[in-house]
């Protein structure tokens, strides 16, 4: 069963990237690459400072995650060493896809490394991917209670659902922190069971796992021009769909799942009934770059190159022994020694 799910997963995530990118290529059929590449360059350099500033404000948060996970399974790290492994899981995690799953096999070889055992290491892995959950589910009742017009962006429902929907959100949120405080016995969903952290570990996930949320949504609010920018509160709510969909879309990196979902909750059908809504579409998309740029892809490159600096002993005898290399051993007098006082004939 294991190998047959193997094979699934990458499946459903190359259906997912294709279907998305037919749909996102029927939508960017009058874009122009100018003018994505020239709406980049309008927002000047003190917005992409502040898109750079808010990526950086992403991965510390990130970094919280993993500080909190690993007060949860009582080890304590040097912020450094934890700001540097969790850089490196998230970035690898976020582009490859199945996140807990990739994210898990870098954190097992750094903390695996740092007195942690198997167990410990999935404790941490998964306690950071709840405490993402936990933070879209916060802010996800946060927009449904004080925008729930949004949702009619991407779905028709009447207003008042999606209040409930959100208030519902909110009591999970609160629920959570009481049972915290309370101590009560572990949450049961089916084969899922929640054990309540203690309230000092409870009470920093509702701030770190907001932050994280928040830094990657500004990203996108300062790279979108001002005349279609609706405002920090409604892009942090399409960007929380928008994002999710790529993560359950299980597509590497969400790619073209989300920024299909974006381009079209962003964009009112009466935006894109006027004659600039291909020019929109490409100023749109422009931020969708930066944040792919920022978030992503540069953060990607760097963890590669970390992963090869520590890993390059492994790699180099992999190396070796794929073309047959035999290292020669060092002849030392201890080895001479060793060898003379071996008895005749052995």
């Amino acid at each position: 069963m294991k190998s047959k799910l193997e094979y699934i997963w990458p499946l459903i995530g190359l259906a997912a990237v294709t279907f998305s990118i037919y749909l996102l290529s029927k939508e960017l059929k009058d874009v122009h690459l100018a003018d994505v590449w020239q709406a980049m360059l309008d927002r000047g350099f003190f917005m992409f400072v502040l898109c750079v500033a808010s990526t950086l404000l992403a991965y510390g948060a990130l970094a919280w995650y993993d500080r909190i996970a690993l007060m949860h399974v009582g080890k304590k790290l040097s912020w450094p060493v934890v700001s540097l492994v969790s850089f490196t899981a998230y970035a690898l995690g976020h582009n490859i896809g199945v996140s807990v799953l990739s994210s898990g096999v870098v954190r097992y070889r750094a903390y695996s490394r740092m007195g942690l055992n198997v167990g410990e290491v999935a404790i941490v892995t998964a306690f950071c991917a709840f405490t993402f959950a936990y933070g879209a589910i916060f802010l996800g009742g946060l927009v449904l209670v004080g925008e729930p017009g949004l949702i009619s962006r991407l779905f028709e429902m009447p207003l008042w659902i999606a209040v409930l929907i959100g208030l519902g959100m909110l009591a999970l949120v609160a629920l959570y922190q009481m049972g915290s405080v309370l101590r009560l016995q572990p949450l049961t969903i089916r084969n899922l069971r929640i054990a309540y952290p203690a309230p000092r570990i409870a009470f920093r996930q509702l701030f770190a796992a907001p932050l994280e949320i928040i830094g990657a949504a500004a990203i996108i609010y300062f790279a979108l021009p001002d005349h279609l920018n609706p405002g920090f509160f409604v892009v942090l709510g399409i960007f929380l769909a928008s994002f999710c969909a790529g993560l359950v879309s299980n597509a590497p990196g969400g790619i073209g799942v989300f920024e299909f979902v974006f381009l079209k909750a962003i964009l009112t059908p009466e935006m894109l009934a006027s004659p600039d809504a291909a020019l929109w579409k490409a100023q749109v998309i422009a931020a969708l770059v930066m944040f792919r740029l920022l978030y992503l892809l540069i953060p990607l490159a760097l963890s590669c190159a970390v992963v090869l600096h520590f890993e390059r002993d492994a790699l180099m005898g992999v190396i070796r022994a794929a073309l047959g290399w035999q290292k020669a051993e060092p002849i030392t007098p201890l080895t001479v020694e060793a060898k003379s006082e071996q008895p005749p004939g052995h």
